[in-house]
């Protein structure tokens, strides 16, 4: 009885919908694919991109990656998690919207190979704007850890705004490493030319 109690206590947020396919001016992000790994695998496996990652293991290796990609396949986790390719149909990141703590929060990464191109930027701004037409009026979370001053220019130009420091545990790195709590409210989302 007090179970079924709890689960109804437990607000359930809306769905965005299947994971679509969502065209920018450089990018085609789309869903995941069991044949993602390998990409997936070489880019997490840069101690460089998974040290600024909370949840990704270093070592990561293609097992890793083909687990991941099984639950993301299933369809049964509510949320999308995007594949950032180029024109030629190379996986060079992930933008990833999921429900945690009541509330939706979006996670990103990039192939240490694409910094510095504005292809971060020009993803996440996408996968936001598609997002909030499927969803209006929703907050959206994030945050970075505080060494990773690139990613929070990211989100200061789509609109976020810093809510606090926190430390968040970093598996790659093994420890609690400062983090910056970010927030984007309905309303502040600045759209970007970047959409097709």
């Amino acid at each position: 009885m007090s179970a079924l109690r709890l689960e109804r206590d437990v607000p359930t947020l809306a769905d965005p919908g299947p994971c679509p396919v969502i065209a920018t001016g450089r990018l085609v992000l789309r869903p995941h694919r069991l044949t993602d790994a390998e990409a997936i695998a070489v880019s997490l496996g840069d101690f460089r991109v998974a040290r600024m990652l909370a949840r990704v293991p270093a070592p990561y290796d293609r097992q890793d990656a083909e687990e991941w990609l099984s639950g993301v396949a299933s369809g049964l986790l509510p949320g999308w998690a995007l594949a950032i390719t180029t024109g030629d149909d190379v996986h060079i990141g992930t933008v990833g919207f999921e429900q945690r703590a009541g509330g939706w929060h979006l996670g990103y990464w990039l192939n240490r190979f694409y910094w510095g191109r504005g292809y971060m930027s020009e993803a996440v701004h996408g996968a936001i704007a598609r997002f909030l037409m499927r969803m209006p009026g929703v907050e959206l979370r994030s945050g970075v850890f505080a060494d990773n001053p690139a990613s929070l220019r990211v989100q200061d130009r789509i609109g976020f705004r810093i809510t606090g420091l926190s430390e968040v545990y970093s598996v790659a790195r093994g420890a609690m490493v400062p983090h910056v709590e970010t927030r984007l409210s309905p309303g502040d989302f600045r759209p970007a030319a970047f959409l097709r």
